[in-house]
């Protein structure tokens, strides 16, 4: 008699675990769903962050407050670089460079200047003694929209042209000649 109860309980425990089981895989599945969706949420929300940086960033360059002067396309051999560089004139007469959609090699010691030429091929010895040229300031990244302080007093007549440079190893990895807009 106890071991027909013993068996009895048994195998109500067996059905019970095989009851469970689904249900189990049921809470399992809905709390990574869950898990899935906070996350897209969350990269939902960075993302309109940065669409609304952009847009506050593009507001500001085209509301009035900053006027397009200039602007080109970036190439480049040697490392590919790509995105455009533009120049505004704030409302203040403060001049900035904004690089977009940017995207170039990592690498050490890497400057923006703009090079008094009408453009900067890719050679090693681009950029002699006696070219003149205006430094903007050290790379901040290499992929990504940036802005740079051009300094008072620069001839956008005569510094034609855009150049991420790499002082260490002197070499453009890319250029963007500049038009009038």
């Amino acid at each position: 008699m106890v071991r027909t109860i013993k068996a009895g309980l048994a195998l109500t425990a067996l059905a019970g675990a095989f009851l469970l089981q689904p249900s189990l895989h049921a809470q399992d599945n809905m709390k990574q769903d869950s898990m899935k969706q906070d996350s897209m949420k969350q990269d939902s929300v960075k993302q309109d962050d940065m669409k609304h940086d952009k847009m506050q960033d593009d507001k500001m360059m085209h509301d009035g407050k900053a006027k397009t002067l200039e602007t080109g396309k970036f190439h480049g051999k040697v490392h590919a670089t790509s995105g455009r560089a533009t120049v505004y004139q704030e409302a203040d007469g403060k001049l900035v460079l904004r690089l977009t959609n940017f995207k170039t090699s990592n690498g050490p010691d890497v400057h923006v200047i703009l090079v008094a030429t009408k453009d900067a091929m890719d050679d090693a010895d681009f950029l002699k003694d006696n070219t003149e040229k205006v430094e903007l300031g050290k790379l901040k990244g290499n992929e990504g929209d940036q802005n740079y302080e051009i300094p008072a007093g620069t001839d956008l007549t005569k510094f034609r042209t855009v150049s991420i440079y790499c002082e260490r190893f002197n070499a453009n990895f890319g250029a963007a000649p500049l038009e009038k807009f």
